[in-house]
């Protein structure tokens, strides 16, 4: 008997699949797998380390329940589905015109029907496990919330129920109707395929089994909807659509009594498809769910479109009262504003002699140093080594000095691996020897040496000063906000150091090593763990490397801000972490915040508009996510070792409900702030972003009586920054202030209010000043009762006083400032103006701006040259504050009661003795300034011909004619006191006075 002629040979050896491509696809299973396995391993080692691995394991295990959950959910109702529409299938279908094409479809299908039929509901189930996952502090604040005691207007419900039980209702409700969706469509496409469903040309043919299977697939759909409606009812007090956050009218009186029509009549029509399902009549599950469609778009779209176009717009102030009264009372609540001291201040305008004796405490400690332009001079001063450097912008603190407290401006001398030559740019280098910078350099904020350079406190290689030296103090700064990637460091015992420490001291050669002794980061001294974090950084010198030893550790997540994040994902961070030196540390101050956007009748803001200023425009301070939020509290201070990066995080705001269902999570990640010492308590501070958030909010809900809010002519805006020529907020500004009605001066975080900002134009005069106690408590580590204490000084608006844009304005116009400014710009120097500082002192509003002059050159830094100050429609200008305020408000001033620190640098003459104001007489030193201006205008006319002919050589010795003139001006100008005019100055394009120097435009 013949063979099968499948199975005669056909002369050709049958191919076998050969072993190459199976192999590969393990191989590469087995390398992701490790690689993931690392990552999470050295994540495991790192929570491990700080001491959070709580953190971890609760996040990671919520993320895999509620991920297993979720693909359940999915994978199960899609799976049998698709095998009951399999199974149910017919034997005989009707004939129809694409028969044949669909038993081509199964055909092809049949060979792989048993992989796609699991395989289908297995990625779907992927998807929407991941995407459940994501949500898992929605799950866990549900299952730990805590109530806040406090219930909405509208349904009475306590506030919880709206931040922590409706959102995770209505995750778990869409994530149903999502599994509803796709698993009916699963079904109806498996039907479809194998004959239960057929198009006929009479028709559509649907069998019994189908039928059934479409009809609870309809009913529990339609259920979900109802359920969804019924919520909705609630959501609708958390609508940000209209005009104000919250129900209004419309909402009260149209929305919410339709959607609960519609929720009953949803389940309605969930059990009319029940009963199609039990005796096979279409009819009326489709006649309710039609009545369902028209009902939703009449009742939940067209009828509250009416009421509120016919009903509420002709009324609207009237009807809408009560429920704006609801949204500002809960948005004040909401924001932490409804606790604001708000008192009227008349303020003057007219600087009268001895108005400041009552400030002299404020008024002798005004700060000068402007932080944002002063960083250069830290850095020529203070930096020593190229592989150092200071951030753009530092930050203001204050410190107990000689018994008194001193505002501060501080920085940390940070590692610049950036800065090492192009020959010394090694991994070992990188990674090993050059691992941390070194120190805190700080200076006073209302001093300045002889010379305009900062007077500082802390400063030096090794470190000295007022806040301690290097056996005091740790000085080493491993973790920062510019620290490499990752280090590696430590070593045995008495073995050589490797990492490059400091110099010698700041004028010697030398250099010193050192060796980590701290408890900083995973061990990396094993080859196992050697082997993770090479693949974690994707370095094999980190493998093969002999700086590795068996004591070695890992830095890395050196940022403040990103540690905290880390070991508290629920927070979010405030912009800018500080460094302070506390308990003989160096330690970053960083602030957290749990925020919401479901608390009710509370206006939304965005954080990133609200919290953008000059600063973050410039990218000198980071900017909070783009994300809304109307409910924020500041519940957690975090400290962050700069030597060892410990974190520790202490529940500030312990009455946060939020913050408590977040302790009922993570029960071991907190500490009380009655653990705080009190060296870090005297230097908490009132957190920047939350003020800048809270001042937003209040330009409007200063307001609150309903019908001046609704009108809305009373609104504020934050003023622009007039330092700055683009059109961004000013931003806050820490300084010792005494507010009207305090006794003492406190540490305070102050902006200003002017009239509503309306298409970019607004009246530039002050209606408002807020600040913020920061003073969070004193060295015995006791909480300030007064800390966070917001008072809002409410100025009428016939007092005219004017605001930071009209005070920048006079100074840029003055015609005795401008002279002298432009002197200053002689011989390419360029004049910056610091930050414009207000204060409400004197009975009004007095304005202080430093002014700095820069040379040209890499190695040129700001230094204070001037002082300018304004009260009322006056200005003063002069080489000191004392002086200046002197030109206000006459000798007897006040400003001088303190220990003249108000004084700032002393002004000197050409030969660097100090100057004597008023010697030897005003008429003397105006000749003098004029015949120095006179010189210096010779000389640019004469560079100038020097220069058209190519004569470089006289053009630098006319250069330097005109900076010897320019040094003759200025001392002369210091002896000069002129009073600014009461009457409006010209612009500075006017025709100048005969004494007036041309400008070098004019000149030229």
């Amino acid at each position: 008997m013949s063979r099968p002629a499948s199975t005669v040979p056909s002369g050709r050896p049958p191919t076998r699949r050969g072993a190459l491509t199976p192999t590969l696809i393990v191989v590469a299973a087995i390398v992701i797998g490790f690689i993931f396995f690392a990552n999470v391993w050295t994540d495991i080692l790192w929570y491990q380390q700080l001491g959070f691995f709580e953190v971890f394991l609760t996040e990671n295990l919520a993320r895999i329940a509620i991920f297993f959950t979720g693909f359940a959910l999915m994978f199960t109702p899609m799976f049998f589905a698709i095998r009951i529409a399999y199974h149910s299938r017919p034997v005989y279908a009707p004939d129809s015109e694409i028969r044949d094409n669909l038993n081509r479809y199964q055909a092809q299908l049949e060979p792989v029907r048993r992989v796609v039929m699991v395989g289908l509901p297995v990625l779907f189930g992927l998807f929407a496990g991941s995407a459940a996952s994501s949500q898992w502090q929605k799950v866990l604040l549900f299952l730990n919330q805590v109530p806040f005691g406090k219930t909405d207007p509208e349904f009475g419900l306590d506030i919880s129920f709206y931040l922590m039980t409706l959102p995770f209702v209505g995750f778990v409700t869409g994530f149903l109707i999502s599994v509803a969706v796709f698993a009916g469509i699963a079904g109806v496409l498996t039907h479809y395929l194998y004959g239960s469903i057929r198009i006929m040309e009479r028709g559509i043919f649907t069998s019994r089994a189908a039928q059934i299977h479409l009809a609870v697939t309809g009913a529990v759909f339609v259920l979900l909807l109802g359920i969804n409606f019924w919520m909705d009812r609630y959501a609708a007090v958390q609508n940000t659509s209209g005009r104000w956050a919250g129900a209004l009218y419309t909402d009260v009186n149209a929305v919410i009594p339709t959607k609960s029509i519609l929720a009953v009549a949803a389940v309605l029509v969930a059990v009319l498809f029940v009963v199609a399902a039990v005796i096979g009549k279409w009819r009326l599950p489709m006649i309710g769910t039609a009545m369902l469609v028209i009902t939703s778009i009449l009742a939940g779209g067209v009828y509250p479109w009416v009421i509120q176009q016919f009903q509420v717009r002709p009324s609207e102030q009237t009807l809408e009262r009560e429920f704006i009264e609801r949204n500002i009372m809960l948005t004040r609540a909401a924001y932490g504003l409804d606790k604001v001291e708000e008192q009227r201040y008349n303020a003057t305008t007219t600087a009268t002699s001895g108005a400041l004796a009552p400030d002299a405490q404020t008024t002798e400690n005004i700060r000068l140093l402007d932080p944002n332009l002063i960083s250069d001079a830290f850095s020529q001063l203070e930096q020593f080594r190229p592989y150092y450097q200071f951030p753009g912008t530092l930050n203001v603190d204050r410190y107990e000095v000689d018994g008194k407290i001193q505002d501060t401006v501080i920085a940390v001398r940070e590692l610049n691996p950036r800065g090492l030559s192009s020959n010394q740019q090694s991994w070992l280098n990188q990674h090993i020897v050059y691992t941390h910078g070194y120190g805190i350099v700080a200076a006073k904020g209302n001093k300045f040496t002889v010379d305009g350079k900062p007077d500082f406190l802390q400063a030096g290689i090794p470190t000295a000063g007022v806040l301690g030296s290097e056996e005091t103090f740790e000085p080493r700064i491993y973790f920062g906000e510019n620290s490499p990637e990752y280090s590696i460091v430590g070593g045995p015992v008495g073995a050589p150091p490797r990492e490059q420490d400091r110099p010698a001291s700041k004028d010697g050669g030398g250099e010193t090593q050192y060796t980590f002794t701290g408890d900083g980061g995973p061990n990396v001294g094993s080859f196992f763990n050697k082997i993770l974090f090479a693949i974690k950084f994707q370095s094999s010198d980190l493998l093969l490397s002999d700086g590795v030893n068996a004591q070695s550790q890992i830095l890395y997540d050196r940022d403040p801000r990103d540690r905290v994040r880390k070991v508290a994902p629920y927070l979010t961070v405030d912009g800018n972490a500080y460094p302070a030196v506390v308990d003989g540390r160096v330690k970053w101050i960083v602030d957290g915040y749990t925020t919401s956007q479901f608390y009710p009748y509370s206006q939304q803001e965005q954080l990133s508009s609200a919290t953008a200023d000059s600063q973050t425009t410039a990218g000198r301070t980071p900017a909070l996510p783009n994300s809304s939020v109307n409910y924020i509290r500041n519940s957690v201070k975090a400290t962050v070792d700069a030597y060892d990066g410990s974190v520790t995080l202490y529940a500030w705001d312990d009455q946060d409900p939020i913050l408590k269902s977040w302790q009922n999570v993570f029960p071991a990640s907190l500490k009380s702030y009655s653990e705080m010492s009190g060296d870090v308590m005297s230097h908490v501070r009132y957190p920047e972003d939350l003020f800048k958030v809270q001042r937003e909010l209040l330009g409007r809900y200063h307001v609150t009586n309903p019908d001046r809010f609704y009108t809305n002519e009373e609104a504020w805006s934050v003023p622009n920054d007039p330092t700055v020529q683009t059109d961004v907020n000013q931003p806050p500004f820490y300084m010792s202030l005494k507010m009207p009605g305090q006794e003492d001066p406190s540490f305070q975080l102050t902006s200003s209010f002017i009239p509503q900002i309306v298409n970019g134009n607004a009246r530039n005069v002050m209606y408002g000043f807020l600040a913020a106690d920061s003073d969070a408590g004193n060295q015995k580590g006791v909480k300030a009762e007064s800390y966070g204490q917001l008072r809002l000084l409410n100025i009428p608006p016939e007092t005219q006083v004017p605001g930071p844009g009209q005070a920048q304005n006079k100074f840029n116009s003055d015609p005795t400032v401008s002279q002298a400014l432009n002197l200053l710009r002689q011989g390419a120097s360029a004049v910056l103006n610091g930050n414009l500082l207000t204060l409400p002192v004197g009975g009004g509003m007095l304005y202080v701006q430093p002014v700095y002059l820069k040379s040209t050159g890499e190695t040129s830094y700001p230094t204070l040259q001037r002082v300018l100050v304004a009260f009322g429609d006056k200005i003063g200008f002069a080489p000191t504050l004392d002086e200046a305020l002197n030109q206000l408000f006459g000798g007897d001033s006040g400003a001088a009661a303190g220990d003249s620190a108000n004084k700032g640098q002393t002004p000197t003459t050409p030969d660097g003795t100090p100057a004597t104001p008023g010697t030897p007489g005003v008429t003397d030193a105006k000749a003098a300034l004029k015949a120095a201006l006179d010189e210096a205008n010779a000389a640019i006319k004469a560079g100038q011909e020097a220069l058209a002919k190519g004569d470089f050589a006289a053009y630098g010795v006319e250069q330097r004619k005109l900076a010897a003139a320019l040094q003759k001006a200025l001392d002369a100008e210091a002896r000069v006191v002129v009073p600014a005019p009461a009457t409006p100055v010209p612009a500075p394009d006017a025709t100048p006075s005969p004494d007036a120097t041309p400008s070098p435009d004019a000149s030229n």
